[in-house]
């Protein structure tokens, strides 16, 4: 996570309703969602020491500033998205030309594969996870499995709130896991169990997850997460980390925090 595609908000808004977070009548605040959007760029690129990739915002685009769902890169591979909301399938060809213009070996999906990026395929170096059913396809999993060489694990979201597996997962440089298991059907957590021994997992409190405590972003030992979560904190600390809350109330209202607004580019 030290290499980072990011967005800016010029044309952040709330449009149109696709998840449980999204109101047309709460309304953004454009000047302080560029404000918090600036003041996590800041705090990525100054503080924290990560190399940030800026694409060019797009008019009529509310949420390409969320851009971990560009979809995926490995190495010089990327697989672009495939939305299953209409009012987010024209970013596609957009995602899909920056990936190509920076040199990577674009493979797209068909259209049926419905697959939203790293939004819902995140990793620790001994297994890789696919959050599916409420917005990317579980078959999706066994073609990205393919084209990766690698074992992707699916396990399902179960509460329409937690829509993609970053809103709930957070994989950590350390090998720990930060996540909310009731975001999960018995069959995920189990398979997250068997995978992460116990001592691994830093279960978040409910009242966290609603805050999006899960959808951090953590380059080495350092982990930007939204303000408003002390217990996560108080828990990242226990374990040496170094964490930096910040507001971002402006993308919640869309579903969205700091991971949301940042994709891993390696």
């Amino acid at each position: 996570m030290s290499r980072l595609l990011v967005c800016a908000p010029d044309y952040f808004r709330i449009d149109y309703e696709i998840n449980p977070w999204m109101r047309l009548s709460n309304a953004v605040v454009p000047e302080r969602a560029r404000a918090q959007w600036h003041g996590l760029m800041r705090l990525l690129e100054a503080k924290i020491g990560a190399l940030l990739e800026r694409m060019e915002p797009v008019p009529g685009l509310p949420d390409m500033v969320f851009t971990a769902n560009a979809g995926v890169a490995v190495g010089r591979r990327a697989v672009p998205s495939r939305f299953r909301h209409p009012e987010r399938q024209r970013e596609e060809s957009y995602f899909e030309a920056w990936f190509r213009d920076h040199g990577y070996e674009v493979t797209t999906l068909d259209k049926d594969l419905y697959f939203e990026g790293a939004g819902d395929l995140l990793g620790l170096p001994d297994a890789w996870f696919g959050g599916y059913r409420q917005r990317s396809d579980i078959r999706a999993y066994g073609r990205l499995s393919e084209i990766f060489g690698r074992e992707i694990i699916p396990v399902e979201l179960v509460n329409s709130h937690f829509y993609h597996l970053d809103t709930c997962f957070c994989p950590l440089s350390g090998g720990e896991l930060l996540y909310y298991p009731p975001a999960f059907d018995r069959y995920a957590q189990a398979a997250i169990a068997e995978r992460i021994g116990e001592a691994r997992r830093l279960v978040v409190p409910e009242s966290e997850a609603l805050r999006f405590a899960c959808n951090a972003v953590c380059v080495a030992k350092q982990v930007v997460l939204p303000e408003g979560c002390p217990e996560t904190i108080k828990r990242l600390e226990a374990r040496g980390y170094t964490t930096h809350p910040l507001p971002l109330d402006e993308f919640m209202k869309a579903g969205g925090s700091a991971k949301c607004l940042t994709l891993a580019l390696e």
